[in-house]
């Protein structure tokens, strides 16, 4: 992760990768979490075979999307929801801006010790 601070327009710019990077990071994570209990399913009798593939591909691309957003200092709050905060300073204080898929542009923030429910407009 990096100290990167963003504004509404930096976070704002990275939305079109986002909009395509966080449903294949929810479906890496459906086919991790579904894998999983095949695996458990399978074990018994072949020690996992073919479940235990799938289970390896998602994982690799859910860690390679989730350190994506780290290294651009994106925080991951709900992969299902596609839901991500960035960091970002407002009057002197450490604040979130906060964004979910489906929303047309970054506009809400909330405070460092809350999260989106208690999110307000920027």
């Amino acid at each position: 992760m990096t100290d990167r601070i963003y504004t509404t327009d930096t976070a704002n710019a990275t939305l079109e990768d986002l909009r395509k990077r966080l449903p294949r990071l929810r479906e890496a994570r459906r086919r991790v979490v579904g894998a999983s209990a095949r695996i458990t399913d399978a074990v018994a009798s072949d020690g996992g075979g073919v479940a235990g593939t799938d289970w390896f591909k998602a994982q690799t691309e859910l860690k390679s999307e989730i350190e994506h957003l780290a290294k651009e200092g994106i925080l991951l709050r709900d992969p299902e929801a596609g839901l991500v905060d960035f960091p970002a300073d407002r009057e002197g204080r450490r604040v979130f801006l906060c964004w979910q898929l489906g929303e047309d542009e970054v506009r809400f923030f909330h405070e460092e010790t809350s999260g989106f429910s208690n999110r307000k407009p920027w």
